[in-house]
């Protein structure tokens, strides 16, 4: 398994502290807040730099098996990217009143907060947590 897939035991809070970047801190705090508030959850460390909320076990057809975060992100040096399972594909409709962001597979890359509306934000977090328990079953953390 990927060490950013384990979940670790490094203290969040001290993990944002620790972020050079000081927009980027200051988003991860209010990223925290909202993820929080969304899901109810308290965040863990999922390797050094992941910050997760939730968790679900999977198996793909291959066989291959695991364990990770339900919903997250990391702030990266050139961005904030978010996990936000299963993926993007059905989210056209919320992703276009969002503001200016990338997609990846999984994953929604935003430069600032202040480029984004957090209220569309929180929908689609949201929206991911209740679309993957609809595949897996979702333990809370």
């Amino acid at each position: 398994m990927p060490t950013m897939t384990v979940k670790t035991y490094r203290p969040v809070a001290d993990f944002i502290a620790a972020v050079d970047h000081k927009t980027r801190q200051a988003d991860a705090v209010t990223l925290d807040a909202l993820f929080r508030e969304v899901t109810g959850w308290q965040p863990k460390m999922w390797g050094p730099t992941i910050i997760g909320y939730g968790s679900y076990d999977y198996t793909y057809d291959s066989g291959h098996s695991g364990t990770s975060l339900a919903t997250g992100f990391s702030p990266r040096k050139a961005n904030q990217v978010l996990y936000i399972m299963p993926g993007y594909q059905d989210y056209g409709h919320i992703l276009d009143r969002l503001g200016k962001h990338k997609l990846g597979k999984a994953c929604l890359y935003i430069n600032k907060l202040a480029d984004v509306n957090l209220d569309v934000l929180a929908e689609i977090i949201r929206e991911g947590v209740t679309d993957l328990a609809k595949k897996y079953p979702v333990t809370p953390t």
